[in-house]
């Protein structure tokens, strides 16, 4: 079973800018998609972005499109999510997540996902 660490969450104000990390441990890091969702108080999970383990491939909510940049080091098993231009809406609980199986193309869905950190707050204030 994977490892995973997230960090870089804080308190922020509307228009700035954020960059997490998530860093795995346990799998052979460089054969796995990574995806980060995010879970805000009374709402279900929800996907953000994803990147294969390709690292050209990625994916992206409509919502964080054009704002969020997912990115991965496979020589420091890490993957990050630099987010920009934050808005209110975007506070929640970020977690970073990775599917049980190597090459395999997870999409969007949070129970294709076998293995989650425990998650980063971010909060953005008006």
């Amino acid at each position: 079973q994977a490892l995973i660490l997230e960090s870089g969450g804080g308190l922020v104000q509307a228009g700035d800018s954020l960059r997490l990390s998530c860093v795995v441990s346990g799998r052979t890091f460089s054969n796995y998609a990574l995806g980060w969702f995010r879970q805000a108080p009374g709402k279900d999970r929800e996907f953000v972005a994803l990147i294969l383990w390709s690292a050209e491939n990625t994916d992206y909510a409509n919502s964080v499109k054009g704002r969020f940049t997912i990115a991965r080091d496979n020589a420091k098993n890490a993957v990050y999510l630099q987010m920009n231009s934050l808005k209110p809406e975007d506070s929640a609980i970020y977690y970073c997540a990775m599917p049980d199986r190597e090459h395999y193309y997870p999409g969007r869905r949070a129970d294709e996902y076998g293995d989650w950190g425990r998650g980063t707050q971010v909060t953005v204030s008006s």
